[in-house]
This record gives structure tokens, C-alpha cells and sequence, in this order.
């Protein structure tokens, strides 16, 4: 089971669970492969609704790599993510939200 606390996602591919997790290292690697001026703009962008697929698919490698994973942006291009875009989306927006919030009562 993902761990909300600690800022982890459950991801599903090819109908196998992983677990996704935004570590400095994973957001280290999101910045540089989105060529990004800061992760606020990110957070920002996702806020707007204004994000773009490259932007989700970026955020789950980012996210999966943070979590143990050792595959690549292709690798995901070829799997069946649980939920489809739509799902993809929401766990992109569920790993920045983790990622940037602090659990209540700590």
C-alpha cells in the first residue's frame, strides 16, 4: 500500500502496482527534464488546469524513479497505465500535491 504520509502514490502498469514518490532526487530530474525555472511554475501549471501530456508523463518517471523504479519515459509510452490519461493525470497532480504538503498535525 502507498503511503500518503510519506508523500507516495500507487501506480498501476501493465496491471502491476508501483509505488511513485516525488524524493529530492525525483524532483531534481523533473526539473531538468522539463527545463523548468522553478517546480512552483509546475505546481502552478497543474493548478490551472494548464499541463501538458509531456508535463504528466515527466511527473510519473520522475515519481516512479523515486520510488524504486528503474524504467524510462519510453517504458511508459508502451504500458497501460490503471486509469488511462485521465488517471495518469490525476496521479501527476496526487504526487505534486504529496510532494508540497505537510501532513496535518506535524
Amino acid at each position: 500500500m502507498a503511503n500518503p504520509w510519506a508523500g507516495e502514490v500507487a501506480v498501476w502498469l501493465d496491471g502491476k502496482r508501483h509505488v511513485a514518490k516525488l524524493t529530492l532526487g525525483a524532483l531534481a530530474e523533473l526539473e531538468a527534464e522539463l527545463e523548468a525555472e522553478t517546480l512552483i511554475d509546475l505546481v502552478t501549471r497543474f493548478e490551472a488546469g494548464r499541463f501538458s501530456t509531456r508535463d504528466v508523463l515527466a511527473l510519473l518517471v520522475a515519481g516512479l524513479r523515486g520510488g524504486g523504479w528503474e524504467g524510462t519515459g519510453a517504458d511508459l509510452r508502451t504500458v497501460e497505465i490503471g486509469g488511462g490519461p485521465v488517471g495518469a493525470a490525476r496521479i501527476a497532480a496526487e504526487l505534486l500535491a504529496r510532494a508540497f504538503t505537510v501532513p496535518a498535525g506535524k
